[in-house]
């Protein structure tokens, strides 16, 4: 027997909960571990390979070189530096007087403020309306807080090939139809993962509207807010007439300042609903690491004083990925593949149906095309990405299994690599 055999238990009752039931499995586990595998060039995961600015790097030296009580326990809903400078940073935004310590949760990244509001907001038979493509994780959180996801698919609305995220758009009959009176909330993810697709304010007006009618809440994901292309704005849906009183707004500070392993994230919204992710909160992981939000404070109040200056790191960083997003954008169509050009975040998805590979036979009869595709690119090309089907429903998969995701917030060096590759593909075509 192997030393690491654990001999198996007899329980009287069922050993794991059913709530995690048909939600063990993970397409970022997956397709990490065979990147690795085959040593590929990694434009799958969505975070930078290149450090944070300087400044943020000096704050976070400055903090965990500092006094005792920067590497202790803090305030539990938020270190009260960070809490204030948010409000004081956020509240310009909305126009509105936000109270740091009543309207701001402080999280373990921006996915822990995910989850702490599926807990507390969602109960056992609540349906909530998720906008694909979706971020992987919102369905299965729904589930475990005894929830049902009720999907509804953004999808191209221009003739021939979508050459742009905001040729994608959702039908506002067939949104309006899924909202029942067991609906609790919907999710909003402008810029949206995987599509990159930013909500105009005429489209998030609809989304108000059924909101306020049916009494509903709006989870609001927001953490590629400072990624914006091509002139696109961002908005946010707070700020719409009867929406900050039913809206939480999550933030993340390792998408704002490429530092996406300090995992400081934050909720924003109305105290009647905050008190209940407050809740969960700290019933949960308690507060997040004193030192990392200290350092992200030092940040925000050194881009609340260069707001809107060509200086500020969030005015600097949309530019500085522009060149890249269309480098990648070049080397797609190169060999053959439609990309979508994002109008936000760190991604970009290309239509995979023009591309003549030799995919072996899937054990799996039910496994989409993009899986099997991608499979086959790491393995054969030394490139990974992430299929996009993995972004949607079963009852959707199928219409969508034609596109594959790949992030471009890469260094030069990375995304060079990627080119060859790519190159070298198109000429053996």
């Amino acid at each position: 027997m192997s030393v690491f055999t654990t001999p198996q238990l007899k329980m009287s009752r069922q050993l794991h909960a059913r709530r995690i039931e048909g939600v063990d499995k993970n397409i970022w586990v997956e397709f990490t571990q065979l990147a690795a595998d085959y040593k590929a060039v990694n434009l799958g995961q969505g975070f930078p390979d290149f450090s944070p600015p300087d400044f943020m790097k000096e704050a976070f030296c400055h903090a965990v070189s500092g006094d005792y009580d920067l590497h202790q326990y803090t305030r539990a809903f938020g270190y009260p530096p960070l809490v204030k400078i948010l409000a004081k940073f956020f509240g310009r935004i909305v126009d509105r007087q936000i109270d740091p310590m009543e309207n701001i949760l402080v999280s373990v990244g921006a996915y822990q403020a995910l989850y702490c509001t599926f807990q507390a907001l969602v109960d056992e038979g609540d349906e909530v309306i998720l906008i694909e493509p979706f971020f992987d994780c919102y369905q299965p959180m729904v589930k475990m807080a005894g929830g049902k996801a009720v999907y509804v698919p953004l999808r191209p609305t221009v003739k021939g090939k979508a050459m742009s995220s905001r040729d994608w758009a959702l039908d506002p009959e067939e949104l309006a139809s899924k909202f029942t009176p067991r609906t609790k909330a919907i999710v909003l993810n402008t810029p949206n993962n995987p599509l990159g697709k930013v909500f105009q304010r005429e489209e998030l007006q609809v989304i108000a509207d059924l909101c306020v009618k049916h009494g509903v809440v709006c989870i609001s994901d927001e953490v590629y807010e400072w990624l914006v292309y091509d002139g696109a704005m961002h908005i946010k849906i707070a700020t719409l007439p009867g929406m900050w009183e039913r809206t939480v707004t999550i933030g993340s500070a390792g998408k704002s300042f490429s530092a996406t392993g300090w995992k400081v994230g934050w909720a924003i919204g109305p105290q009647h609903i905050l008190k209940h992710l407050k809740t969960v909160h700290q019933n949960s992981v308690y507060h997040s690491a004193t030192a990392a939000q200290d350092a992200v404070a030092h940040g925000f109040q050194r881009e609340y004083e260069r707001f809107g200056k060509p200086d500020s790191y969030f005015s600097q960083l949309p530019q500085s990925f522009h060149q890249k997003r269309q480098r990648l954008a070049d080397c797609l169509a190169a060999v053959g593949m439609q990309p979508i050009i994002p109008e936000g975040g760190y991604f970009m998805i290309a239509d995979i149906s023009a591309i003549k590979a030799d995919l072996p036979d899937s054990d799996d009869s039910d496994e989409p095309y993009d899986n099997r595709f991608v499979k086959w690119l790491i393995r054969n090309k030394g490139l990974a990405t992430i299929p996009v089907s993995a972004f949607y429903s079963p009852e959707h998969q199928r219409e969508f299994e034609n596109y594959v995701r790949f992030c471009f917030v890469k260094k030069d060096s990375t995304l060079s690599s990627a080119e060859q590759i790519l190159r070298e593909w198109s000429v053996k075509k």
